[in-house]
């Protein structure tokens, strides 16, 4: 599959976030969707790949470049993405940008920290 071995040069650049209830899932929600307003890449449904929903897996598959960006070391992204068969993707944990789950606030400064670090990730 072209998406797990990013031999496409012409596919999309997708990003999965955790959008969890913790607030490392907001900040990580929102660095996704600054990154795709910011045309760095498009953000794309972590739950149609749980669900295996075809059109997204095959959307998926045929991505030059796949970003996850998980809130804490529960890995969720990291880990729906794998068991759907894909092993080619970068991947961001906030908690390991010095971010506490329970206790960072969803600020302008935290999610331009993960939008930065995400950003150098797909480049």
């Amino acid at each position: 599959m072209c998406g797990q071995s990013n031999c496409c040069s012409g596919g999309p650049t997708l990003i999965f976030a955790c959008s969890g209830a913790a607030d490392v899932g907001e900040i990580a929600d929102r660095a996704a969707r600054k990154l795709t307003k910011d045309g760095v890449g498009k953000m794309f449904c972590l739950a149609g790949i749980g669900g295996r929903v075809p059109g997204i897996m095959k959307t998926t598959e045929s991505a030059s470049k796949i970003l996850a960006i998980d809130g804490c070391d529960l890995d969720c992204v990291k880990k729906c993405l794998q068991l759907a068969g894909f092993s080619k993707f970068e991947h961001l944990r906030l908690t390991d940008l010095g971010m506490e789950k329970g206790k960072c606030p969803a600020t302008e400064e935290k999610i331009a920290k993960a939008t930065q670090k995400a950003a150098e990730l797909l480049n």
